[in-house]
């Protein structure tokens, strides 16, 4: 009777572990599903052309940069901050170095504080659209474009924003299938697991 007992505990402890392990290796992926369908945490617009106004007003943007834990890459922000006019397209770059023997891939989860700013921060390009592979020792420059909707002087909250952050976490993502051939077929072994 005691041997069923500590079965049923040590299993019930391992279905914890398992799914704890599980919720942390999909927390990121998850926290950006949901800030992209709820627009909690900043959350920015997209478009495909700039603004047709653009306004007297300036406001300041800063650029921030982080990794997962684990996640090996060198990642930051080439400009710290910049003023634009509100409505002006503006261009910005980020960093990214691989100092590993392997190839990585890594997605970017994004947002923006003050947070009622977030939906009038928008974005026409990003790198953060798509999923980036580095090689081994490689370093990239990648471009930001985006833009401060005007309406953001008549919202009630953000009128009063002065500085906007743009933040981006990049998190590991499996390599895609002909990036892990490619290693293969150099003689490579790819890490081809997430942490």
């Amino acid at each position: 009777m005691a041997m069923d007992q500590n079965t049923k505990t040590v299993m019930r402890l391992v279905a914890v572990g398992v799914t704890m392990g599980a919720l942390a290796w999909a927390s990121v992926p998850l926290y950006d599903w949901f800030c992209r369908v709820t627009g909690y945490g900043g959350e920015t617009n997209v478009a495909d052309l700039g603004s047709d106004e653009i306004l007297d007003r300036t406001i300041k943007v800063r650029f921030d940069a982080s990794n997962e834990r684990g996640f090996p890459w060198e990642f930051k922000p080439v400009q710290r901050e910049m003023e634009i006019r509100i409505g002006e397209t503006g261009l910005a770059f980020y960093e990214a170095y691989n100092p590993t023997d392997k190839p990585v891939a890594g997605s970017a989860s994004y947002n923006v504080t003050p947070f009622e700013a977030g939906g009038f921060f928008t974005k026409i390009d990003c790198f953060c659209f798509e999923q980036q592979v580095l090689q081994p020792g490689e370093r990239v420059q990648m471009p930001v474009t985006f833009f401060v909707d005007p309406e953001i002087v008549d919202d009630r909250d953000a009128k009063y924003t002065k500085t906007i952050t743009l933040g981006y976490t990049f998190y590991e993502i499996e390599l895609p299938e002909d990036e892990t051939q490619a290693a293969l077929d150099k003689g490579e072994t790819p890490d081809n697991t997430v942490n």
